[in-house]
């Protein structure tokens, strides 16, 4: 896909190095854009062939609104380094997504705290006023924040709808370009497809900003050289995208739905390329 393609371009062309809390060093460029338009296709890389079952058992963790990890890992064990033994997760996305913690006054005037659901809200006022600029979505709890061994990355996002299509907008405070980005931007667009099919709109764009957008870097001859990304996205950049693959969802409940309801229809890719995670 161009657009990951010209991002990959834009870090390593632009970006400057700097330390991070991980020990590696990175390649970073603040303040990356792009998006896409869905109706060209899914959009999942072709580059380089993508764990499409991962992601999906991802997005239905986060619609689940779980804060732990023990019926994800059964299928992915893509964040059992962030979890405790337990399976227990400080920063759950889907949980807020789901339970975000409120503190409204009652009718005594006294505060108290509700949860609210935010894939409801959205997907209720859509139907109720589509043009409203009011469709945020957020993970980004600040007493969660500071103290969380990994706060949200991918903290809010947006819908906007516009000649009858939904769009998305994703902000995300850090971006892992070889690694996080390509799953993110998969996820999320996942996601729109989904609340589309909910409120009987038509796809639009995804877009997506990268606060802090990162190559991770490790010198050679050093312990940290496995997790050298570099190598990996310019074998990226040689090879020509494919054409996309398309998505079909079950026209069911958004909490009814499950893994089997999804298909994935053609998806071609080159050769898988590994890429080892700064933890």
């Amino acid at each position: 896909m161009k657009q990951y393609l010209d991002l990959v371009k834009l870090v390593m062309e632009k970006g400057t190095r700097k330390p991070t809390r991980t020990g590696v060093d990175t390649i970073s460029y603040f303040g990356a854009f792009y998006k896409v338009d869905l109706n060209e296709g899914f959009p999942l890389l072709t580059t380089k062939k993508m764990h499409w079952n991962s992601i999906l058992h991802e997005v239905l963790w986060y619609l689940s609104g779980e804060n732990h990890i023990r019926n994800l890992r059964k299928h992915t064990k893509i964040w059992d380094a962030w979890a405790d033994e337990d399976g227990n997760l400080e920063t759950a996305y889907g949980y807020y997504w789901r339970h975000f913690p409120s503190a409204q006054k009652n009718k005594n005037g006294e505060w108290e705290v509700r949860e609210v659901d935010q894939i409801k809200y959205v997907i209720d006022e859509i139907k109720r006023n589509p043009y409203s600029r009011r469709l945020i979505v957020t993970a980004w709890e600040p007493g969660n924040a500071t103290t969380s061994k990994l706060p949200p990355c991918h903290y809010t996002f947006a819908f906007n709808v516009n000649d009858g299509k939904l769009n998305c907008h994703l902000t995300q405070r850090s971006g892992d370009i070889a690694l996080g980005i390509p799953f993110n931007l998969a996820a999320y667009s996942l996601l729109t497809q989904v609340i589309a099919q909910q409120v009987g709109l038509n796809l639009g764009e995804f877009a997506h900003t990268i606060i802090d957008a990162h190559i991770y870097v490790g010198d050679k001859g050093t312990e940290m050289e496995k997790y050298d990304h570099l190598e990996g996205l310019k074998e990226q950049l040689k090879r020509e995208p494919l054409p996309l693959p398309q998505l079909k969802i079950a026209n069911k409940p958004i909490d009814e739905l499950t893994f089997d309801d999804f298909e994935l229809i053609n998806y071609q890719h080159h050769d898988k390329i590994k890429f080892e995670v700064a933890v």
